[in-house]
Order: C-alpha cells, then structure tokens, then sequence
C-alpha cells in the first residue's frame, strides 16, 4: 500500500498511512507539550487534546470506512483538527513573545530532514524549550497538513474517477436484475 493510498478495510491498513504514523507523534508530543507548559485547569489545554486526538482518530475511523465519500469527510474532518492545532501553537508563541521559525530557518529545515517514528527519541533534543518545542510541532503540523492536503487530492480523484459507495452498489443492483451491461429501460 502506498503512503497516500488509503482503502477501506479492517485490518489496520491506515497504520502503513505516513500521515497516520506522523498523527501518532503529533498526539504523543502534544501529550508531552501539554502536560509541560500549559495550565492543566485552563480550557487551551482540553481544546489542545481533543484537536491532537481527532486529528488521529479521525484518519484511523475514515480508513475503515466503505464510503468513500465519508472517508473524505473524515479526513477532512482530521485535517481541519490538525489546522485547530497548528494555530494554537502559533497563538502560544506570539502570546509569550517568543520566535516563530521561518520555513527556511536551519532548524525548521533540520526537523524536516529527520525520519519520524514512533521512537521520539530522535526529537527530544527540540522539546527542552518551550520556542523549541513549539516549532517542532508548528513544522510537525505542516508537514502533516501537507500529507492529508495529499492524500484528500488522491480521494476525491479516486471519487470522481470511480464514484462514491452507494453509486457503485447501485450500479451493481442494476447489473444484477437487468444483466451485466445493460441499463434499465422505461
């Protein structure tokens, strides 16, 4: 399966998606980030969760799903989570006077360059500031941006060159009561 394929199935497929295995880290260092700078009785800290969350979960339920017009839905739906989240990062940056990265900068470039796994170990030099920290995510964010822009691309092309769940099944009841290749007649 390809990084940007995402068919429907149930035996975890999505967990080959780039974008779902980058999600998983984004979900993890938020946790971290979270739990580190932002006050655990202030309402930026669930809306933080909650986004890094849907951002994920949402990639794992449209992956599943036999529509393909809802799997769009859905990762859309994660992608607009992921937005939410990328803006608090920068809202956090600017409310404390602290630098944003430009996407030139040698250490946003630095970031880019490092193959993210599940094993953060690789990032944990970026998460000892909360300005550091804050880009990482903030770079994490676009990049993961970029991969559901991708991969929604490649869905609604697949929709439009195929067609959605319903129409194909139609398609196929109609095949099966009047024969293959034949269409209804009035």
């Amino acid at each position: 399966m390809s990084n940007l394929s995402n068919k429907s199935n149930s035996n975890g497929g999505y967990r080959n998606l780039v974008a779902y295995q980058l999600a998983v880290v984004i979900f993890d260092l938020n946790d971290l980030f979270v739990k580190s700078y932002i006050d655990p009785r202030s309402r930026t800290k669930d809306q933080m969760e909650q986004a890094a969350r849907s951002g994920k979960q949402n990639i794992v339920e449209a992956s599943l799903l036999r529509s393909l017009e809802g799997n769009i839905k859905l990762t859309g739906v994660a992608r607009g989570s992921f937005g939410e989240l990328l803006e608090d990062y920068e809202d956090f940056l600017r409310t404390r006077g602290l630098k944003l990265w430009g996407k030139d900068d040698p250490r946003v470039l630095e970031i880019r360059r490092i193959r993210v796994s599940s094993n953060k170990s690789n990032l944990s030099n970026w998460t000892n500031s909360p300005e550091s920290f804050c880009n990482l995510m903030i770079t994490l964010l676009h990049l993961e941006n970029y991969l559901l822009d991708q991969l929604l691309r490649k869905l609604e092309e697949k929709f439009v060159n195929e067609g959605g769940f319903r129409e194909n099944l139609f398609r196929r009841r109609l095949e099966r009561k009047f024969g293959n290749g034949l269409t209804a007649r009035k």
